[in-house]
C-alpha cells in the first residue's frame, strides 16, 4: 500500500478519534528541519500513534527515531502504524512514562510532544542525553493561541495548564545554558541548542 496513502489514514483516524497529533504546517517545519540537519539519531517524547514519528523516519534513510508512549491503546495504535508502514527497523516504540525512563543513549534531536504540564521535567531530564551540538524542539508553544492570553474567561484545568506553558516558554528564555527560538508555526514550536560557552 503506498505510504501516502496510509500517513492520510492516521491522520484521518487521529482527527476522528480527538487524538492530537502535530499540525500540517508544523510537521512539515519538523521533517524539514530533520532533513537540513543532518539529524540522524531522535528520541521523542510522546509517541500518541505514532504519526510524528514517522513523519520523521520517513526525512531521510538513515534517521533512527525511539518514542515514549505511556498511553497502552495509543501505543498499541503507534506500533500497528509503524509496522503497515514497514519501519520497524527504524522507529523503537517504548510504553513508558517518560519521566520513569531512563537511557544512557545519545541523540541528535530530542522531540517534546507528551504533557504539557510536565515540559520542563522533560527538558531537564532528557537534555543530559543531547548530543554537544543537538537539538532539543518543543510542540504547541503556542497552544491553540491561548498562552500570553486573557485567562479569565478559562475553565480552571485549563488556566492551570497555559500557567505552566508560560513558566516553561519563560524557562526556555531565561536558561543559562541553552539558547532557543520559538517559531510561529502549527501550533507553535520551540529550537533550543546549547550556548557555544558551555
Amino acid at each position: 500500500m503506498d505510504q501516502d496513502y496510509l500517513i492520510r489514514k492516521i491522520e484521518k483516524y487521529a482527527d476522528q478519534k480527538g487524538i492530537p497529533i502535530m499540525e500540517k504546517e508544523g510537521i512539515e517545519f519538523l521533517t524539514e528541519f530533520v532533513r537540513l540537519n543532518n539529524i540522524k539519531n531522535i528520541l521523542e517524547i510522546g509517541s500518541a500513534i505514532g504519526y510524528s514519528a514517522i513523519k520523521m523516519a520517513l526525512a531521510s534513510d538513515d534517521v533512527n527515531v525511539t518514542t515514549i508512549e505511556r498511553d497502552k491503546d495509543r501505543y498499541i495504535e503507534a506500533v500497528k502504524n509503524v509496522k503497515k508502514l514497514g519501519l520497524d527497523s527504524k522507529i523503537t516504540l517504548i510504553l513508558a512514562d517518560a519521566l520513569e525512563f531512563n537511557t544512557s543513549e545519545e541523540y541528535d534531536l530530542i522531540f517534546i510532544d507528551a504533557a504539557k504540564s510536565q515540559y520542563i521535567k522533560f527538558f531537564n531530564k532528557f537534555s543530559k542525553n543531547l548530543k554537544e551540538k543537538g537539538y532539543i524542539i518543543t510542540d504547541n508553544i503556542n497552544f491553540h493561541g491561548l498562552t500570553n492570553s486573557d485567562k479569565t474567561k478559562m475553565s480552571r484545568n485549563l488556566r492551570q495548564l497555559i500557567t505552566k506553558l508560560e513558566k516553561y516558554i519563560n524557562f526556555l528564555k531565561d536558561n543559562e545554558e541553552f539558547k532557543t527560538r520559538f517559531f510561529e508555526v502549527g501550533d507553535g514550536i520551540a529550537i533550543s541548542r546549547r550556548k557555544k560557552n558551555n
